[in-house]
């Protein structure tokens, strides 16, 4: 649960402006419904079957995942004795069980992560999980078509790691991660999110498509999506994504795709709205180029980079200076472990 806010130091700072979007390319976002349950006021991760909305806060004293209407009122809950450390995201595997990843580390302090496999029904297993590099905060989760989990830091200069197991994963653990690659979220004009223009760099969520073909990453303030046309995760953060401005969320950190390929987004607060934006896997083609391949992309295969962004025109990167003489800048929240 929240319990103040965390404080970095940094003295300068490079942010690298993307294009902004020209007039009427930006795709709708749609109301799908408010969240007024007072019981889901840190809304953090989503999940979808088509019929039910899935929803999670962040943080809490037990795992409790719930089950919503397209009117988004609470029709069950699913929860289960575990008390987690920080749960941030979660992702729907095709056998219907709900992964919950136990990540965020604002402090920068946990010697082990987690991961929570809970079914339908409340029976949940316990993975904990180590990196080879040390702390890192993470709020987003992917699955790919095998049901390998991929862990992708939040990080304040808009580089993104990813991490995987190793191999397979042990209950309870720890099962070592490994470092598979990086990828840069370009700051933008895209208004909303709680600590201003730095949030649109902060990876806040992901899901995967329900075929594994399309990725999204979100930042407070836009997603991004990536074709991964063979369901390869690694690779498909190394192309080029679609970026959908998901502008004014209080402080949007969930996200979610249909089984039809909408886009499902949603920000903590009660009475906040989830919206969507219909064919959003469509916005993405197989054909899309890899990063490595275009100007200005990632130089090496093995460390994933977003270059451009697809659906915009190649502009000249505006890079501004700013130098915060040892000033602080709040870029996350910190839980207190309950």
């Amino acid at each position: 649960m929240r319990s103040g806010g965390f404080v970095a130091a940094a003295t300068v700072l490079f942010v690298v402006l993307a294009p902004a979007i020209p007039a009427g390319a930006a795709p709708t976002l749609e109301p799908v419904c408010k969240v007024s349950d007072t019981r889901i006021g840190e809304l953090s991760g989503l999940a979808s079957d088509g019929d039910h909305i899935y929803a999670m806060n962040d943080g809490g004293t037990k795992l409790q995942i719930f089950v919503l209407g397209r009117d988004c009122k609470v029709q069950k809950v699913i929860s289960n004795p575990t008390d987690p450390f920080d749960v941030e995201d979660m992702a729907r595997a095709a056998d219907g069980t709900l992964w919950l990843s136990d990540a965020g580390d604002n402090k920068k302090a946990r010697e082990t992560v987690a991961l929570h496999a809970v079914t339908p029904a409340g029976k949940s297993t316990l993975y904990r999980l180590t990196y080879p590099d040390g702390q890192h905060d993470v709020e987003a989760l992917l699955l790919d078509k095998t049901g390998t989990p991929y862990l992708i830091t939040k990080d304040v200069l808009g580089e993104a790691k990813i991490y995987r197991p190793k191999g397979p994963l042990s209950s309870p653990g720890p099962t070592a991660l490994e470092s598979v690659g990086s990828l840069t979220i370009k700051s933008t004009d895209t208004p909303g999110g709680p600590v201003g223009s730095i949030g649109s760099v902060l990876v806040t969520g992901a899901a995967s498509s329900a075929d594994g073909t399309v990725l999204a990453l979100r930042t407070y303030t836009d997603a991004y999506l990536y074709s991964a046309p063979d369901g390869d995760i690694v690779a498909g953060l190394q192309r080029n994504p679609v970026r959908v401005p998901l502008p004014n969320e209080k402080q949007g950190e969930a996200i979610a795709f249909e089984p039809d390929g909408t886009l499902l987004s949603g920000s903590e607060g009660v009475g906040e709205q989830i919206r969507a934006v219909r064919g959003a896997t469509s916005l993405v083609t197989p054909a899309e180029t890899k990063a490595a391949d275009q100007p200005g992309g990632a130089a090496n295969p093995a460390a994933p980079g977003a270059g451009k962004d697809s659906e915009l025109p190649i502009l000249p990167a505006v890079v501004v200076l700013v130098v915060v003489g040892g000033g602080l800048f709040v870029i996350s929240r910190m839980r207190k472990r309950t």
